[in-house]
C-alpha cells in the first residue's frame, strides 16, 4: 500500500488496473492509497470482468455485504446490512485528515449525487467509513462530510480492528495509522468505491480513486436499479 502524511501534497495518479492470474479461479484487487499510485494489498479473492473504455470493474464474484456495526455522526450504533439493506449503496473507507485522495472521492461520488432526480437520491446510500477512528470521532465526521461529500451521506466510526476486519471482507486492506516523529500521521488503506446492488446487496462494482463525477454521473443510475453500468 501506499503511504500518506497528512499535510503531504497529491502525487501523480494512474488508474489502477485490476489483476487478473493466469490458472487461478480467483484474482485479487489491486489497492491504491491516498497520495496516489497503486499497489499489491491483502484483497479478498474475486474474478472480475473490466473494460479499459470504462470507469467501472463488474465483479464475476460479487462481494458480500461487510457485518459491521459502528458509530454515526451523531454517536448511535449502525448496522450496515440492516441499514442498507435493499438500497444500492457506495462505501468507501478513508479518512478526514487525507489532503487528497479522500475528499476528492467523496466530492466526486457528490457532484454525480446531485444531478440524480431526487427519488433516486432517496434511494442511493453513500457509506464512508473512516479508517482513522481515534481521529475520526462522530463529531469529526459530522463536521466533515458535509463539505466533502453530502448532508446526507453516511460516516462511520468504531474501533479500529472492527472497521480492519469489515474492510477486508469487501478486498479493502487498511492498516493502523502511524504518528511519525515530526508529528504527521501516516495511514495506508486502499481507495477503491465498492458500489452494492438493491437487488442482491452483494457489491458487485468496484471503482478506482481516480473515477471521474462525469463518470460517477453516468453510472449512478444504473447502480441505483442494481444493473451493470
Amino acid at each position: 500500500m501506499h503511504l500518506q502524511k497528512t499535510g503531504e501534497r497529491s502525487r501523480p495518479r494512474r488508474r489502477t488496473p485490476v489483476l487478473a492470474a493466469a490458472l487461478v479461479a480467483v484474482t485479487a484487487l489491486t489497492l491504491s492509497a491516498c497520495g496516489g499510485g497503486d499497489t499489491s494489498g491483502d484483497a479478498a479473492g474475486v474474478s472480475v470482468a473490466a473494460s479499459p473504455d470504462k470507469a467501472a470493474t463488474v465483479l464475476d464474484r460479487p462481494f458480500e455485504k461487510p457485518n459491521l456495526v459502528l458509530k454515526d455522526t451523531k454517536g448511535r450504533a449502525y448496522d450496515l446490512r440492516e441499514r442498507t439493506k435493499g438500497r444500492p449503496t457506495l462505501i468507501y473507507f478513508g479518512y478526514t485528515h487525507c489532503p487528497d485522495v479522500c475528499p476528492l472521492t467523496m466530492s466526486n461520488i457528490a457532484l454525480a449525487y446531485k444531478e440524480l432526480p431526487k427519488a433516486d437520491r432517496d434511494r442511493l446510500q453513500v457509506v464512508f467509513v473512516t479508517t482513522d477512528p481515534e481521529r475520526d470521532t462522530s463529531a469529526e465526521l459530522a463536521k466533515w462530510l458535509p463539505g466533502a461529500g453530502d448532508p446526507s451521506f453516511i460516516g462511520l466510526t468504531g474501533d479500529f480492528p472492527t472497521i480492519q476486519a469489515g474492510a477486508r471482507q469487501i478486498g479493502i486492506g487498511i492498516d493502523p495509522p502511524k504518528k511519525e516523529k515530526d508529528g504527521s500521521v501516516v495511514s495506508m488503506h486502499g481507495a477503491q468505491v465498492i458500489a452494492f446492488s438493491p437487488r442482491t446487496d452483494q457489491g458487485y462494482v468496484v471503482y478506482d480513486d481516480d473515477t471521474t463525477a462525469e463518470e460517477y454521473e453516468k453510472d449512478l443510475p444504473k447502480i441505483i436499479k442494481g444493473e451493470n453500468p
